[in-house]
């Protein structure tokens, strides 16, 4: 062996003494600072040190050559570092800008997870997700994706074998249908919200799960057993979470829960925070489970949204999750879970505290909710006729092709009547014709707006009609809707009764014997037609001014319909001449 061999020889033992202790960075330096000093000692080329040191240390003369140039640059230590800043591959994310944002939208429609734990999973495999990713022009391996699932709070799950129910064939159309909605409506700016009822919590020194901040050996004390507390009773908390602004509202119950206080709740977020978080919003679309207060099958649930709508202009746009599938319902892995860890650790003593917890309910993502007490009284048993639910499959439901039942719009203002059956419908003995009272002359107004008007004051009128009878049986209906006696007056007629009060100030006598009715019935519809015309909100149409003469007798009104051309038929006897003042 050669003086050079024996050299090379030396320096292998040495080497492989040393390689273990030192990083990557350290390794190259010592091997650059070897090949700088035999080309010194030997007095030989920079080239011919660094080949010679590279075959002792069985790596590539780049290695050496790098670790040799480093030093002769003056590199200073990096605590902690093995690379210079920036060196290695970056990662994918950084090479391909909204990477990590389309990666979540293809998880989001496949996530699931323990609504009470924070931990959520994804029923597709990697290979799928790359599937995916790169039919949107995104290219990632299956380390770089499992790396940026854990970032995101994905953990890997196991399967387990449990027992579940039958799965409706549809069930995955549907939610591809739902997210499709969703996506379409927040596209537009159109609001989207989830909506559920929470579980019931009791009120109390009851046990709650979860622990707090105390002092040592003094836990808060509770009773042993969850027997109910009927003085203090139990809440229902209905949530209404809106996806796009990632903001909630609980309207916290105490008494049923029923689909009048599911609407409510609904209501309530929308005049608190829908209203101005989208103020030109026509169409509101509302994803729920398919049971319980907002259940497919709820009568009572159709008929309040109907009148949400009325009341608001609103388009509802209703999809149901499919049976037994109610976990998958946004408001529960991104509200419900939250409330529960306020909660934890410490009972509900009054429905104050349960009330504080769910305002105190935010998140590092932003999340902020709003808790509002309801007090009102719903009572549960309610029953909605079969003559309420023709009307509104007829002029109110509108229900898509794919599965009707658990996909459909709630219109604000009914569709047209159906035609009705051959023949003239019968007139009330002693009245005009509707469409003659129904005339401009008479009445100041177009007969079709006329018409429309008194179509959009239906819902209401029913509504008003149905709380004055509630409130003076003090129950709820026996009978159905119409099986009792009828109104006497007519939704159209009140209408019209109200516009011959404004527009030719006619008595109330007078207008009663053109419509056949008492003249306090007509007093009481005018009334009451103005006042809800002011509480729906609803824009009355363009009006003529009022004539100039005042018709206080049957014969001045006919003088006056006869010179518009309409023929009237009052009898003398309608209004009688005051008595003088004794």
């Amino acid at each position: 062996m050669g003086a050079d061999g024996a050299v090379v020889a030396v320096l292998a033992g040495k080497f492989a003494e040393f390689r273990p202790h030192v990083d990557e960075r350290g390794w190259r330096l010592y091997l650059g600072s070897e090949a700088r000093a035999y080309a010194v000692a030997e007095g030989c080329g920079l080239a011919a040190a660094v080949a010679m040191v590279a075959g002792a240390a069985g790596v590539s003369r780049a290695t050496v050559m790098a670790g040799a140039g480093e030093l002769a640059e003056g590199a200073g230590p990096m605590p902690g570092r093995a690379r210079r800043p920036g060196a290695g591959r970056k990662k994918a994310e950084e090479k391909q800008p909204g990477l990590g944002e389309a990666l979540r939208d293809v998880l989001e429609a496949s996530t699931r997870g323990d609504p009470m734990a924070e931990i959520t999973w994804c029923s597709l495999s990697l290979r799928e997700i790359g599937r995916q990713m790169a039919a949107l022009g995104f290219w990632c391996g299956k380390d770089a994706l499992a790396r940026m699932m854990r970032e995101d709070g994905y953990s890997l799950q196991g399967m387990s074998r449990v027992l579940e129910g039958r799965q409706h064939p549809d069930r995955d159309a549907q939610f591809r249908h739902i997210n499709a909605m969703i996506a379409e409506f927040s596209a537009a700016g159109d609001p989207v919200v989830s909506v559920d009822t929470k579980k019931k919590e009791q009120l109390g020194p009851f046990y709650r799960p979860g622990r707090s901040w105390r002092p040592s050996g003094d836990p808060v004390r509770v009773r042993d057993h969850d027997f109910p507390d009927e003085e203090r009773g139990k809440i229902v908390p209905y949530g209404v979470y809106d996806i796009a602004a990632n903001r909630g509202l609980v309207s916290v119950g105490t008494s049923h829960d029923t689909a009048a206080f599911a609407v409510s709740a609904l209501r309530l977020w929308w005049r608190q925070e829908g209203a101005f978080r989208y103020p030109g919003a026509k169409r509101l679309l509302v994803t729920c489970d398919a049971g319980g207060s907002n259940g497919w099958r709820c009568r009572l649930w159709k008929d309040q949204l109907a009148e949400f709508a009325a009341g608001t202009g609103l388009q509802i746009r209703v999809c149901h999750f499919p049976p037994g599938t109610s976990k998958w319902n946004k408001i529960e892995h991104r509200l419900f879970c939250h409330i529960t860890r306020t909660w934890q650790g410490r009972p509900l003593m009054s429905v104050g505290d349960a009330v504080a917890g769910i305002a105190a309910t935010v998140t590092g993502q932003g999340l902020k909710c709003t808790a509002v007490l309801d007090d009102a009284e719903y009572p549960d048993g309610i029953k909605v006729s079969n003559e309420r639910m023709k009307y509104l499959e007829d002029r109110i439901l509108d229900r898509q092709d794919m599965h009707g039942e658990w996909n459909y719009a709630v219109l604000p203002v009914p569709r047209p009547a159906p035609e009705p059956e051959p023949g003239p419908e019968p007139e009330q003995a002693g009245r005009c014709p509707r469409d003659i009272l129904n005339h401009p002359a008479l009445t100041g107004m177009d007969s079709r707006d006329l018409e429309a008007l008194a179509a959009a004051l239906e819902i209401p009128f029913r509504a008003s009609r149905e709380q004055h009878l509630y409130t003076r049986r003090r129950r709820g209906r026996v009978r159905t809707e119409g099986a009792g006696p009828r109104s006497r007056i007519s939704p159209l007629d009140q209408v019209i009764a109200l516009r011959l009060r404004e527009h030719l100030r006619l008595p109330v006598k007078l207008a009663g014997a053109l419509l056949g009715v008492d003249g306090t019935t007509v007093s009481h519809a005018a009334s009451l037609t103005r006042q809800l015309i002011g509480a729906s909100g609803i824009t009355v149409p363009p009006t003529a001014p009022p004539p100039d003469i005042r018709l206080r007798t049957p014969a001045g009104l006919r003088e006056y319909a006869a010179a518009a051309g309409i023929s009237l038929t009052v009898p003398d006897s309608a209004t009688r001449p005051r008595q003088p003042t004794k």
